[in-house]
């Protein structure tokens, strides 16, 4: 990782630099424009950025291949929108720093300056090499980066260009779980592992290996989603879990959900228990990295069968990775550990959903 690190951080630096070299004239002129677009769309949730690509560690931007040493100033721009199922992490609202995507299917995370940033970067630049084949489905596509309009206003700010996971569905029920009953790191500072140790111990981070960050839950056209508020997901005890796990695989969600939509869903061939089991046989015996404070997230899009598919849509995903750190030879016992916890609860409605439906047929 030493020498990984030692490269992605003068890459970083890099980065950093080319957006403070962008502060001049130009960008200034650049910035009333986008002020006069933003007012003429009269939406706070619409942002106009010139698309100035960046040099990328991934697959180049697809409309043309330029280093951040280049002086380009493209003729068009790119409408840039809060992502709309955003669940849980910095949200891009209230003038605050967030993740933007657009309509190319692409998720802009912005660039944290001190060493998250630089850990992040140099996780996404090389984990593709590092990981077996069948794995690197449960990570997002990673296109490179790209300096983009922030969202705060603060002007031009580097971001991780990524695989937007909610773009091609309408109404998708989501949740984010973060994993592990430690969500610090070793080498963070006493004040970083002292409020860490805070929001584990609230949480059911220490007593189950995991906590749920965020959750929305579509129901019905008339009803909407269920998206209880953050404060609300962070009181969370170990029964709210099993009411959560059963509502999500749910056509209700009141009185009684009636994990309608569990076996095919939750179990199956594809389904989010056979691809947790399948990151589970991995992380038995990976000693690549060691993911603190890294999330899974959970994609149903239950709609899917209304459209002729014969199971829901479903898809996992591992997000959050400016924590993660070189395991050197040792297995990440404690996402693991978090991982066949999460496992057991999941395993728990499915089994509980098939004995009442068996139930359910004698009566």
């Amino acid at each position: 990782m030493e020498t990984v690190s030692r490269q992605s951080s003068a890459e970083f630096h890099s980065l950093l630099q080319e957006q403070e070299n962008c502060n001049n004239s130009e960008v200034q002129t650049r910035s009333r424009e986008l002020k006069m677009k933003r007012s003429l769309v009269g939406s706070t949730n619409v942002f106009y950025s010139n698309r100035h690509a960046c040099q990328t560690m991934g697959m180049a931007s697809s409309h043309s291949r330029i280093t951040s040493h280049q002086n380009v100033t493209p003729s068009f721009y790119i409408m840039f929108k809060i992502p709309k199922h955003q669940v849980a992490g910095h949200q891009a609202i209230d003038g605050n720093l967030g993740p933007l995507v657009e309509d190319s299917g692409r998720f802009y995370k912005p660039l944290q300056d001190d060493e998250r940033g630089t850990t992040e970067l140099a996780f996404y630049q090389s984990f593709s090499s590092k990981l077996p084949h069948h794995i690197r489905g449960f990570f997002p596509v990673f296109y490179g980066t790209q300096l983009v309009e922030a969202s705060d206003g603060s002007g031009l700010r580097p971001h991780l260009v990524l695989q937007d996971i909610t773009s091609n569905h309408l109404n998708p029920s989501i949740l984010d779980v973060k994993i592990g009953s430690r969500t610090w790191y070793p080498e963070a500072s006493e004040d970083y592992i002292q409020k860490a140790l805070e929001g584990d111990r609230l949480t059911t981070t220490v007593t189950l290996g995991f906590r749920i960050s965020g959750v929305q839950i579509y129901e019905s056209k008339e009803s909407g989603y269920w998206k209880p508020a953050r404060k609300e997901v962070k009181s969370f005890s170990a029964d709210d879990v099993r009411l959560v796990l059963r509502k999500f695989v749910s056509s209700n969600l009141e009185p009684e959900p009636d994990c309608c939509f569990a076996s095919t869903t939750y179990g199956g061939r594809s389904g989010i228990l056979e691809q947790l089991l399948e990151l589970k046989a991995w992380f038995e015996d990976q000693t690549v990295y060691h993911f603190h404070s890294c999330s899974l997230l959970l994609l149903i899009d239950k709609e899917s069968v209304l459209n002729g598919r014969t199971v829901p849509f479903v898809e996992v995903k591992l997000i959050d990775f400016a924590h993660t750190v070189e395991a050197e030879g040792v297995i990440d016992h404690n996402f693991l550990g978090g991982l066949c916890s999460f496992i057991k609860f999941v395993s728990e409605v499915l089994t509980d959903s098939k004995v009442s439906t068996i139930e359910a047929s004698f009566n």
